[in-house]
């Protein structure tokens, strides 16, 4: 299975500790890097990684990364990276065949999140989300997470920044179908803006977004300075197969 890796955003809060959001170190290994290999634990075989601000940069970087952990690493790059994410998922899509599994650059996962992911593959879904429950964990952002609505059998209902009724907030990994990158694609010639959460929207509307509980594991998005100083402290041990894997090259 591919994975698709949005990696396009400018990362302004991260500014001053990297020009790249994407490259931006964590325990001095790269986000997108971190993201890579996570992918391939979870038994991913090839990396889609959508690039915009910095591209060149990126882009090096992973022809670099392809070659030290053995994967095909597929750039796709966005002409104007300052549109909404869902613009990243439907370029990105493109190149993937069949359902993917869908990552955020700056989110960091254990592992077994994304393999218990990649199992969920189901007919009644669009799209699976992986969610948590924890809401009040102080390693969610309360003014940036995406919060998620569902109903009793776990199909989401509403997702957004700012709903006010809520379940769950949304991890940033999903198992996607071609259906997603079309429901964003119909959201827009709807009026929205674009967003992933606006086709995320769509299917929920329709029944076909769905959800994983990760329950008790761990997570996180490095989206400014607070985030990354936490993470510098806990990823080396919530992913230590990752960092392993770095030291033995």
């Amino acid at each position: 299975m591919d994975a698709l890796i949005i990696a396009a955003g400018y990362g302004s809060r991260l500014a001053d500790l990297s020009p790249s959001k994407p490259l931006t170190p964590v325990a001095g290994v790269p986000l997108i890097e971190i993201g890579v290999r996570q992918a391939m634990h979870a038994g991913v075989t090839r990396v889609v990684v959508v690039t915009g601000h910095k591209a060149d940069l990126v882009e090096a970087f992973l022809a670099d990364l392809s070659l030290r952990v053995g994967i095909e690493i597929v750039p796709v790059r966005l002409s104007d990276w300052s549109t909404p994410n869902g613009y990243s998922v439907m370029a990105g899509a493109t190149r993937c065949e069949g359902n993917y599994l869908l990552m955020m650059a700056d989110h960091m996962f254990e592992a077994d999140i994304l393999e218990r992911l990649l199992g969920e593959d189901r007919a009644d879904r669009g799209v699976t989300l992986a969610i948590d429950r924890r809401v009040d964990s102080p390693l969610v952002d309360p003014d940036d997470a995406t919060w998620v609505k569902m109903d009793a059998e776990g199909r989401i209902t509403a997702i957004g920044k700012h709903i006010t009724s809520y379940d769950a907030v949304d991890c940033g990994a999903f198992l996607a179908t071609p259906e997603l990158a079309i429901a964003i694609r119909d959201a827009i010639a709807q009026g929205k803006s674009g967003s992933l959460s606006d086709g995320m929207q769509r299917l929920a509307d329709a029944g076909r977004a769905g959800t994983m509980d990760i329950e008790d594991a761990w997570w996180m998005d490095v989206d400014d300075p607070r985030a990354h100083n936490l993470a510098e402290e806990l990823a080396p041990w919530h992913l230590a197969l990752t960092f392993a894997t770095v030291r033995e090259g």
